[in-house]
């Protein structure tokens, strides 16, 4: 079944954005046939509230940046607040403000972990998916789920190992040069040091 959205919703702590996070979007977006990536920082993200590191201004600047050059992309401040960043609520506000049909673009590890979520069932009922694959990840739809697969996409390394290499001054990190620039600038990450 082809996809019906236009627009897919990217959410995640994006701490810091990285390539990877980039070549996800770009590939959905032509893959998919999507007229825009919106991505969605968390503010205060219920699955790991404890590992966000940058301040929500700060991730949303690195957003800005990296989504920069590619004009299908777009960062929303929707979920700003001390309000706990449930997809559902996010998902609903978007699509009262006329933004949809919507798909949601997501890591095989996080949609194997949906019946988890807040609400998930209105979720599902809500959005499809675009979910990417990497090689042995398991993961199951649940009944009802409108789930598209992106395949073929290293999506490695991840925020946290970006973060111990900015901690550690490693050079070659995979973030965009404004970002980097950003981080430098802004001395994050740099409290990681042991």
């Amino acid at each position: 079944m082809p996809l019906t959205a236009r627009v897919a919703l990217f959410g995640g702590t994006f701490d810091p954005v990285h390539d990877a996070h980039l070549e996800i979007a770009s590939a959905a977006l032509h893959r998919c046939g999507l007229a825009k990536i919106l991505f969605v920082p968390a503010a205060n993200p219920p699955h790991k509230p404890s590992a966000v590191v940058a301040s929500f201004d700060d991730r949303v600047r690195m957003l800005q940046l990296a989504c920069a050059p590619h004009p299908a992309f777009e960062v929303s401040r929707i979920e700003e607040g001390s309000a706990c960043s449930y997809s559902i609520l996010t998902i609903e506000k978007l699509l009262a403000a006329g933004t949809g049909p919507l798909a949601f673009l997501i890591g095989a590890d996080a949609f194997a972990e949906i019946r988890t979520w807040h609400r998930w069932r209105e979720v599902i009922a809500l959005v499809e998916f675009i979910v990417v694959t990497r090689r042995g990840a398991a993961w199951h739809a649940p009944e009802g789920a409108v789930v598209h697969e992106l395949t073929g996409i290293d999506a490695s390394p991840s925020s946290s190992a970006i973060r111990a290499a900015l901690a550690s001054g490693a050079s070659g990190v995979h973030v965009p040069e404004p970002v980097l620039a950003y981080i430098h600038a802004r001395g994050l990450y740099q409290s990681q040091r042991s």
